[in-house]
């Protein structure tokens, strides 16, 4: 199980699809698609698990949407613990340019900004519900967690997930290895990020079909179980 977090920031669980070579996506870009079924299953369980779903800007741009639960068994389990079917989408913008045509706006969830100050006073102009300003990562995390975001499921892009990590805020690693080589650029962990130099140790492991293998990884073996 995963810990319960400190209240004083989200616990932050990254949830990834990757290569076997750490990519996301081919060499010519785009938006990432090469997890399947079983990849698909396990993001859903993290989407389930947390209050909040970050996602970068440009992230959101490509993909046009956000994921959202559909298994029932998940949405149910939601519903009892009294919780909304979706958690909340937080989209982290440098200057807030996200098309409002993106079917993003029409999903059935909460939507915050969060985006450096003045920017966030034209979150619902732009569509969404509420806006936060992001002086910094610590910060902000701060905020969310005052604002009931106790657990948090980091969705990407990689200089999001960079960013994160770099500032020490992220708690656990989900990765889906898939059996992919796909090479050139596109690095889970841009090259030159400066992380802590951290040893994670694994909480989990799990095969999920088609070649796809779950890998979780955790740093925070003192915060109790729950």
């Amino acid at each position: 199980m995963s810990p319960v977090p400190d209240q004083t920031r989200p616990f932050t669980r990254l949830v990834l699809a990757v290569s076997l070579d750490g990519r996301l996506a081919p060499p010519a870009g785009g938006a990432a698609q090469i997890g399947g079924r079983g990849d698909r299953r396990v993001l859903e369980e993290a989407l389930a698990w947390a209050d909040a779903a970050l996602v970068g800007a440009e992230t959101l741009r490509r993909h046009r949407s956000t994921a959202l639960i559909h298994h029932a068994d998940l949405l149910e389990g939601r519903a009892a613990a009294g919780r909304s079917p979706q958690p909340l989408a937080l989209v982290a913008s440098g200057g807030g340019i996200i098309p409002p045509e993106l079917p993003f706006f029409r999903q059935p969830l909460e939507r915050w900004l969060l985006a450096p100050p003045g920017v966030e006073t034209r979150a619902q102009t732009l569509g969404f519900h509420r806006g936060l300003p992001l002086h910094n990562w610590a910060a902000a995390m701060a905020d969310l967690a005052e604002l009931g975001m106790h657990r948090m499921a980091l969705l990407g892009g990689a200089r999001l997930a960079a960013a994160l990590l770099s500032a020490d805020l992220v708690d656990e690693l989900q990765l889906t290895l898939c059996p992919q080589l796909l090479g050139g650029g596109h690095t889970w962990l841009p090259a030159g990020s400066m992380v802590p130099g951290r040893t994670w140790r694994l909480l989990e492991q799990r095969e999920l079909g088609a070649g796809e293998l779950l890998v979780r990884y955790g740093i925070t073996p003192s915060r109790a179980s729950g």
